[in-house]
């Protein structure tokens, strides 16, 4: 269905992408994954077009395919509602948009018929066309109910919705175009338990072929047949069968024999050093405990001495050859290091008879009678739009109570990450805000950051100009350079990488202080919680 051919893509003369070749077949459910920032998002917008590689093709099949395309940000403009956007995807809206593009292709091909690329785009577009009159109409309503789309407020701005919702009607209306091919870039960030395990139920019984860009290991595990890894060093792909247990297994196999390897090296190189050192000495000790009358022992001498120097060539050939193993790297890294200013007392947090809501409204939870000690790591889960971002919202003290009271230990120091990243100020840089955070000097403050894989000039760039990624690192080093010793998180790990999600559960393992975390990744909440809190209806329950 899809074939990507020797893709290359570079920004200026930094290098994204190098040589990238691969193939998606019906039925297939491929994930791809790597680190922030390595390209991956590139990739997907080169292979819906959105941009052009510098060499490279991709290709098709059939040339009409299909594409269902979920990009990693959805951004509704300013007023448009949630009605006009499902209207636009879907029915007699769907119809004149398709017959309006239809005709000024017609009109552009009109006056030049060779012109295949735009001949291929009026084909395709003339098959949506054909398509969408076959469409049952019934379909978007048991998609949206599917969704928990169909009791919003259609007249809603699409912008006023939270942030599963978003994502939810960002993937309906992908859904509603009937694609064969989907092409999905982080299409589990913010949505609850319940609705990734649906979107892993509608994939098994999906039909065509999916791509998967997601960091979520345990939807990676139970979707996907095949793993494509996108190197941030050499910046090509590596494939392996299997779900992400089996990625897993097959790299730490790999990585523990390159390190078997690498000590064999070490230990050889090591031996013939000695071997040549003993060699010189032999020789060295010949010469100097013998005299010129004996002329057959000073002989035998200097051979062994070229035999060293020979020696001592062939092992400087092998070190500057490419048969040399590198020293195998320990992988993408972050250094979490929570410093606290303060030891906690026994109780971190009370809430009494909580009411938590917006003014004017009706209160989202109530009567919530909760504690939370030092030590503990509770995660916080429920439906998008229950309430948890607001119950955070409120013990962070950026929303007044409804009613009750919110009561912290008095030597606490809370930390909000927040979900939309919105307490970032998008006009500064990173250097900026942390030493707003801290008494660093500029120098303290790159080396700070450079724990956190900040380099170059990327610390001096606005804060609008890093990538999601970036923004969720940088909100970390925040908070870190603040010395908090209660965190309360709200999706913290929605934009991180694989590696970094597993650092940072090993930081929170060190981390002597509580935590609150909203979030919805199982294989997270299985490694980093001690206690589970579950919305349901207006209150929390605490399963044992």
């Amino acid at each position: 269905m899809l074939t990507a051919h020797h893709i290359d893509k570079s920004y200026g003369f930094h290098q994204i992408l190098s040589d990238i070749s691969f193939s998606v077949n019906p039925g297939e459910r491929v994930g791809l994954i790597g680190p922030n920032g390595c390209g991956k998002t590139t990739l997907l917008r080169i292979l819906t077009g959105e941009e052009n590689p510098d060499s490279g093709q991709v290709s098709f099949t059939p040339c009409n395919l299909r594409l269902g395309y979920l990009p990693q940000g959805f951004g509704p403009a300013p007023g448009v509602t949630v009605n006009q956007l499902i209207k636009a995807a879907t029915g007699d809206a769907a119809g004149v948009a398709l017959e309006t593009e239809l005709t000024r292709l017609a009109e552009s091909l009109a006056g030049d018929l060779d012109q295949p690329e735009l001949q291929a785009e009026y084909d395709q577009t003339l098959a949506k066309l054909e398509h969408l009159s076959q469409v049952d109409p019934g379909i978007a309503p048991i998609i949206l109910d599917s969704l928990e789309l169909s009791n919003v407020d259609d007249g809603l701005p699409a912008a006023a919705l939270s942030g599963g919702q978003k994502t939810r009607l960002s993937l309906a209306l992908v859904l509603l175009s009937d694609p064969q091919l989907l092409l999905l870039d982080e299409p589990t960030n913010h949505l609850d338990i319940a609705m990734l395990e649906w979107l892993e139920d509608w994939l098994a019984g999906f039909a065509g072929a999916a791509l998967i860009v997601t960091h979520d290991r345990t939807f990676l595990e139970r979707t996907v047949d095949r793993i494509l890894d996108l190197s941030p060093e050499t910046h090509t792909l590596r494939e392996y069968s299997g779900g992400y247990s089996d990625y897993l297994e097959q790299v730490l196999r790999e990585h523990h024999n390159l390190e078997a390897a690498y000590r064999d090296q070490v230990a050889e190189i090591r031996r013939m050093r000695a071997d040549i050192a003993r060699t010189k000495e032999q020789a060295r000790n010949v010469e100097i405990t013998t005299t010129s009358r004996e002329p057959g022992t000073r002989r035998y001498a200097k051979k062994v001495a070229r035999k060293a120097k020979s020696r001592q060539k062939k092992l400087q050939r092998y070190l500057d050859s490419d048969k040399r193993l590198e020293k195998p790297k320990a992988g993408w890294q972050i250094k979490l290091e929570f410093n606290q200013a303060e030891h906690l007392g026994k109780n971190v947090l009370e809430l009494t008879d909580l009411s938590v809501g917006y003014p004017g409204y009706q209160p989202l939870l109530e009567g919530l009678n909760l504690n939370i000690q030092a030590g503990q790591r509770i995660a916080l889960t429920g439906a998008n739009g229950s309430g948890k971002t607001t119950l955070l919202r409120t013990i962070a003290g950026r929303l007044m109570p409804q009613g009750g009271g919110v009561r912290l230990g008095g030597s606490v120091k809370p930390g909000y990450m927040s979900q939309g990243q919105e307490t970032l100020e998008s006009t500064k840089s990173a250097v900026e805000i942390i030493q707003a955070a801290s008494p660093f000097t500029m120098t303290e403050t790159r080396s700070f950051l450079h724990y956190f894989l900040f380099s170059g000039d990327d610390p001096l760039r606005p804060t609008s100009d890093l990538s999601y990624g970036e923004r969720a690192r940088l909100m970390l080093a925040q908070m870190v350079a603040q010395g908090c010793n209660f965190l309360l998180l709200d999706e913290p790990i929605n934009h991180l990488d694989i590696p970094s999600r597993e650092l940072f559960e090993q930081a929170l393992s060190q981390f002597e202080g509580a935590v609150l975390a909203v979030v919805h990744d199982r294989y997270f909440i299985e490694r980093f919680a001690s206690e589970l809190w579950v919305v349901e209806g207006k209150g929390i329950a605490r399963p044992v």
